[in-house]
């Protein structure tokens, strides 16, 4: 036999949901209120209800010793059970509802008294008062017991002070009234607590179903989670309110877009300035896996609307996967120039051994002698006019990737650049970016030709890329530098748009600029101006006034970003 489950302790203590602890702490709220303020009402209720028997009592006296029965008859009549004042007092007594009414003399002697067994005797509270010609309120206890009194001076008909007329009022009826207020207070009180219990009950449904009905623990657990989330993921998220104002960025978004605590309660426009990424947190550019550049990363941003009207945007670095893509991209381009290579030294050494097999020793001599002198002069064209070894060999291979390609690549007899850039790897990148993309654009048509042309003016670096494609139209120079914005086909590795984007910033960063217009003749020729590109004095001669004016037309503002 199974053992018999042991008995559930009962466990006393708030509920667990929050629904019930909102609505038992607010009816426990509204019934607090509602005795707080019964209490309240009923305390100035009793002193009211005091009040107005004492001035009732003196109402009353004054009207008595208003009577000059009263005050003659305390002058001339001995105080008995049948005398005139005694019947005088009895009969207003009973018109008024009064407990007793009692006229004494300066003696403090009583004419009159309810009980006629007190006429004749002192009173038994102190009279001076009255008999001072004051007019006395009070609350005391007498021969008949606890009373509201009011107490008045007596005058003859020569306005002296002769006696004194008190009147008491029972106060058990003052307690009678008090108490008979209270069903009525407390209907009151209980009907204010219903509708204040039927308030918490509809605000605390409304809580519990924006809540999900959760425990107050269990938002406090997944508030703490949401942080450890938030904070320990490695992309970035920036949650934006229906103002369209950052209200909370985690540590990973603070990094990536270069920004703080500072942010928070600003627009994208405010904390970041103008650019597509500005546009892509603001809702501007719709989309997904939308590319964009900050500084030196290129981002990949999705932007997905909350119920509330405003908005969750996540960032993730793709920095280091695109330079991965280009350098694979750059290790086919090798590989392609390679193979051309292989197969062109196929063809020569086949023709050279035909040379030597057919006896044509002096013909072999001079073919050999052609074709190392074409690759040499290549070199040394290369090297002679750009002295920098990165820039220089880049050069020669994008050369012999042209030449596979059907592509005239050749370096302008007005190059000329000595070996002290500051940033030769960045220079690298904005040639390697430019000449990839004149190759893809003069592939396949006649006389494809791509010039590169790098001149310097003091320590200023131009670089002028021609072609003799299709060229750009005028509507969409501009776009070409919007990151994502691309006309090619994606390449394997992931997606196009960020190469020129890549150049502009590269120029930027330096304070140049990079912009492009139509090449002479046909085509598209890219201008990227580095400002402050080369180290120590300048030794360069200046460019000429036409060169310089292309310059300065070259030098615009920047947009936004890309192609590759």
């Amino acid at each position: 036999m199974s053992p018999t489950p042991p008995a559930r302790r009962l466990r006393l203590g708030l509920p667990r949901r929050m629904f019930s602890q909102m609505l038992l702490m607010q009816v426990a709220i509204a019934a607090g209120v509602a005795v707080l303020a019964t209490g309240l009402f009923l305390a100035p209720l009793s002193k009211q209800l005091d009040q107005e028997a004492m001035r009732r009592a003196l109402a009353i006296a004054e009207t008595a010793a208003q009577d000059p029965q009263i005050a003659e008859g305390v002058l001339t009549t001995p105080p008995t059970r049948n005398g005139p004042v005694q019947q005088e007092a009895e009969r207003i007594r009973r018109a008024t509802h009064a407990e007793y009414i009692v006229v004494l003399n300066r003696d403090r002697v009583r004419w009159s008294h309810p009980t006629a067994s007190e006429i004749g005797r002192h009173v038994s509270t102190d009279p001076s008062g009255a008999l001072a010609g004051q007019k006395v309120m009070e609350i005391d206890n007498g021969t008949l017991g606890r009373s509201a009194r009011g107490k008045v001076p007596l005058y003859d008909a020569d306005h002296r002070v002769v006696g004194a007329v008190s009147v008491g009022i029972a106060y058990d009826s003052v307690r009678a009234r008090l108490i008979s207020a209270i069903p009525g207070l407390f209907a009151y009180a209980g009907g204010a607590l219903a509708v204040g219990a039927l308030a918490a009950w509809l605000i605390s449904r409304r809580v519990q179903r924006q809540t999900r009905d959760l425990a107050f623990s269990d938002i406090s657990a997944l508030l703490a989670e949401r942080e450890a989330m938030l904070h320990g993921i490695r992309e970035g998220v920036v949650a934006l309110d229906r103002g369209g104002r950052v209200r909370l960025l985690n540590d990973e978004a603070r990094r990536l877009l270069g920004i703080g605590d500072e942010a928070v309660g600003r627009t994208p426009d405010e904390a970041l300035g103008a650019g597509r990424t500005t546009d892509v947190l603001a809702g501007r550019v719709t989309g997904t896996d939308l590319l964009t550049v900050r500084g030196q990363r290129v981002l990949v941003a999705n932007r997905m609307p909350t119920g509330d009207g405003g908005a969750v945007a996540t960032l993730r670095d793709r920095t280091e996967l695109e330079q991965l893509g280009r350098e694979l991209d750059s290790t086919r381009g090798l590989i392609d120039a390679l193979r051309a290579q292989d197969h062109e030294h196929a063809n020569r050494m086949h023709t050279l051994l035909g040379l030597l097999e057919l006896d044509m020793y002096d013909d072999a001599v001079e073919f050999v002698g052609e074709v190392v002198g074409d690759h040499r002069a290549t070199a040394e064209q290369v090297t002679e006019k750009i002295q920098d070894p990165l820039l220089a060999a880049l050069l020669v291979g994008k050369a012999t990737v042209a030449a596979e390609r059907g592509v005239a690549l050749r370096v302008s007899e007005h190059t000329r650049l000595p070996d002290r850039l500051i940033d030769p790897r960045g220079l690298v990148t904005i040639v390697g970016n430019l000449v990839d993309n004149a190759l893809d654009a003069v592939a396949g048509t006649p006389h494809a030709r791509v010039e590169v042309e790098l001149r310097t003016q003091g320590r200023t670096v131009v670089l002028r890329v021609r072609d003799t494609g299709p060229g750009i139209p005028a509507e969409q120079q501009e776009l070409i530098f919007t990151e994502g914005w691309s006309t090619k086909k994606p390449p394997p590795h992931g997606k196009r748009g960020i190469g020129l984007s890549l150049v502009r910033r590269l120029a930027e960063r330096q304070g140049g600029s990079a912009a492009v217009d139509a090449a002479a003749g046909g085509g598209a020729e890219f201008t990227v101006v580095l400002p402050e590109a080369l180290t120590g004095p300048a030794l360069q001669p200046a460019l000429t006034g036409a060169a310089e004016a292309a310059t300065q037309t070259a030098d615009v503002p920047a947009t936004a970003d890309e192609e590759a």
